[in-house]
């Protein structure tokens, strides 16, 4: 895995809780509860960006915590993060976390 990949994992994690909280089947408590506010057609969608935007923020910043651009706790380090093949991870992943989580939105 490069850093890209990594970024866009956790890009793709984002877009799968977002669209499992809005969905209609969803099965999941967070989804549960969304739907017994009953919302209009335009309060939901007001919802989805609510929560699009949410989701952004966390990934966004876990990914700069990483990295060490962004505190995580009141805490701001670079990390040491390698894959299961000792291939480095941190040190670009600012850069793709803002492509994936700024530009795209």
């Amino acid at each position: 895995m490069n850093t890209e990949e990594f970024v866009k994992a956790f890009y793709k994690e984002k877009q799968d809780f977002l669209t499992e909280y809005l969905s209609e089947n969803s099965e999941s408590e967070v989804g549960q509860l969304i739907k017994t506010l009953n919302l209009p057609d335009q309060q939901t969608e007001s919802m989805k960006k609510i929560m699009d935007r949410t989701l952004t923020d966390i990934f966004y910043t876990i990914l700069l915590g990483l990295d060490g651009c962004a505190s995580i706790g009141g805490i701001q380090e670079m990390y040491d993060l390698k894959d299961e093949n000792g291939n480095q991870l941190s040190g670009e992943i600012e850069r793709y976390a803002y492509e994936y989580f700024q530009e795209r939105h």
